[in-house]
């Protein structure tokens, strides 16, 4: 079985992560960065192609499988849709973009050139996550009443000074940027959204970011499951804390932690859930961390696909459901 060929475009702090699982999963044969040093540490580390445009990259290397992208999230569509324009499948890293628009058209992309589009929902495979997941399919809870999404960390001033972030034209807001892997939960448990009213403000961060760093949102899903949904960058110098709160007929259950990662609270008629695997940790960027690091099970999921035939856990389809989620949170507030 020939060993698959990647490529990583946006050398920053999550591409040092893909780079890391390819190096375990296949070949990382190029590398681009518009800042030449990023690339050239990255390419120097893992002895790819280093180059400083896509463009170039995609002119020179005829023998990539996969291209990672791990741009700002405002550039997606437009990296996605030329990689898979010009053969490869693509690995996109969350929000698949920004606007739901340019996510159809990235679907689109990919099924006229007959390609693979993975977005990276690395939440999913949290160990309580996947249990509580379990346990909704199954209907052990019953009929599922309310939910409720916190969603508290700490992003300081300068985690967006001399950057992207905090642009509406290429962050596109706290939910997409940090929060983006907590929305699919909801849309991935419970369906999607019918009702929301939502209520943003910036409190903290009015001088270096363009959009909000709290929010709140009343939902109400098309199966009548009603919730709220709050979030913050505010929380007092490190985040605090990432849950999921069901209230069904049969059970309640929290995921906590920072990260959605611990399972902090059940009971649940005849049921217990137990013995969870230990997870991954949260990704470290030195000054701030992230939410958990599963990409190695992004990857294995590429590599049954690819090689095997496999299927793939989070299509793209899915991926745009958060971004129109996202996008009815947003609309809402701004009446």
């Amino acid at each position: 079985m020939r060993t698959l060929h990647f490529a990583i475009i946006g050398c920053g702090r999550i591409a040092q992560r893909h780079a890391e699982l390819i190096s375990n999963f296949g070949r990382l044969a190029a590398v681009c960065d518009i800042l030449p040093a990023r690339a050239e540490e990255m390419g120097n580390k893992y002895n790819s192609h280093i180059y400083y445009s896509l463009e170039n990259l995609l002119a020179s290397e005829k023998n990539i499988d996969v291209l990672a992208v791990c741009t700002p999230n405002g550039l997606h569509r437009q990296h996605t849709i030329a990689a898979l324009n010009a053969g490869m499948h693509v690995i996109c890293e969350k929000p698949m973009a920004i606007h739901s628009q340019d996510c159809l058209e990235m679907i689109l992309a990919a099924e006229h050139n007959k390609k693979k589009l993975f977005i990276v929902k690395q939440n999913r495979y949290n160990p309580p996550v996947t249990a509580v997941k379990e346990l909704i399919d199954k209907g052990i809870a019953g009929k599922i009443y309310s939910t409720q999404l916190n969603c508290f960390w700490n992003r300081d001033k300068h985690y967006y000074e001399n950057s992207w972030r905090g642009t509406k034209e290429l962050d596109g807001g706290t939910l997409f940027t940090q929060f983006s892997h907590f929305i699919d939960l909801l849309y991935w448990m419970f369906g999607d959204l019918k009702k929301v009213q939502a209520f943003t403000g910036n409190f903290a961060h009015i001088d270096c970011i363009e959009f909000e760093d709290t929010g709140v949102a009343v939902i109400e899903f098309e199966s009548g499951i009603i919730g709220t949904i709050n979030f913050t960058v505010n929380s007092y110098k490190k985040n605090m804390e990432g849950s999921l709160t069901i209230f069904a007929e049969k059970g309640t259950v929290k995921i906590g932690g920072q990260y959605l990662n611990e399972l902090e609270y059940q009971s649940i008629e005849g049921y217990e859930i137990k013995d969870l695997p230990m997870g991954n940790g949260a990704n470290n960027y030195g000054t701030y961390t992230g939410s958990m690091s599963n990409h190695d099970k992004v990857y294995e999921n590429v590599v049954d696909v690819l090689q095997k035939g496999g299927t793939i856990t989070t299509s793209a389809h899915e991926g745009m459901k958060t971004v129109e989620i996202i996008e009815k949170i947003y609309r809402s507030a701004e009446y």
